[in-house]
């Protein structure tokens, strides 16, 4: 059974799965991750777990961090820290349409990536050539997607927890207003957009539930409940209530979905009626053999 970790270069950043070799960190620790530009020191927000999962393939923690390493990675964060003030600086002054929303900074190269972006292409050769006279490093202009954008910063949503991108989302999938729509949510795009400005990702993964929902009992549908029989008019999926219209009177009533009986009932109630049509001539020969089978049958109605 393998052991597996999970790390944070960032405090409440996304999280990064790996092997814990022969090390074994707490929480808290800080550790040593393998990256295309070197080693780089995580701390560690999961302690090494047996998991029953195949995990094959993570990379492997290289060690516990030295102090050398995390002085290290603490003259980085500072360099990191004047590279975005220094690109923001630049991009007002070059008057460019951009946002700066990260910077990378590969100590072995002395390399800036910087990650940005923008509504509209952007000629940005200018800014890159001051850009890599001022740090005096070679620099690296990179735009990536508002959804991406948001996942690399991170913040909160409007559920007033931390943004499901850059938390536990791996890829993104298509949001339509469709979903919006079948969830009784306002049609306007500035309620029911993200930090990224792109529609929740939230309407994604929670369409399939209200889909199976509204499947069961769809709208119209005659069903029975404890108030009385009706038709469904209505639902509140996020309670699992069910609004039916009742035919005695015309009232309205949220009724739990266990409680409604649809379609079901109806299948049982002519599974019912064709066993006793089918066993009538049973039933009298019952009735024919004693008195004794007919108090039965009554005891048991």
């Amino acid at each position: 059974m393998p052991m597996m970790m999970a790390v944070s270069f960032e405090r409440y950043g996304q999280l990064h799965y790996l092997d814990p070799g022969q090390t074994s960190p707490r929480v808290g620790d800080k550790v040593l991750v393998p990256t295309d530009e070197g080693p780089e020191v995580a701390e560690c927000v999961w302690a090494p777990q047996w998991v029953g999962e195949d995990v094959d393939g993570l990379p492997v923690c290289q060690g516990i961090a030295t102090e050398e390493d995390l002085a290290r990675a603490e003259h980085a964060r500072r360099r990191r820290a004047e590279a975005r003030r220094t690109a923001k600086r630049l991009i007002r002054a070059h008057g460019l349409n951009m946002r700066v929303i990260g910077v990378d900074h590969a100590t072995a190269g002395n390399t800036f990536t910087v990650y940005f972006t923008a509504p509209s292409r952007v000629d940005f050769r200018a800014l890159l050539r001051e850009l890599g006279r001022t740090l005096d490093a070679r620099v690296r202009l990179t735009r990536v997607p508002a959804r991406d954008g948001a996942r690399i910063q991170g913040g909160i949503g409007p559920c007033g927890r931390d943004l499901c991108c850059a938390t536990f989302l791996t890829d993104f999938e298509p949001v339509t207003m469709r979903m919006a729509r079948a969830q009784n949510l306002p049609p306007n795009p500035m309620r029911i957009s993200g930090a990224c400005g792109k529609l929740m990702c939230c309407l994604r993964y929670e369409h399939e539930l209200y889909r199976e929902f509204r499947a069961d009992l769809p709208r119209g549908s005659r069903v029975r409940t404890p108030d009385g029989d009706g038709v469904v008019v209505g639902h509140e999926v996020p309670a699992e209530k069910v609004v039916v219209r009742l035919n005695a009177g015309g009232r309205r009533c949220a009724c739990d979905r266990a409680d409604v009986c649809g379609p079901r009932q109806a299948y049982e109630s002519a599974h019912r009626g064709g066993t006793r049509r089918a066993g009538a001539s049973g039933s009298e020969g019952l009735d024919r053999r004693g008195a004794g089978g007919g108090a039965a049958g009554d005891g048991m109605r």
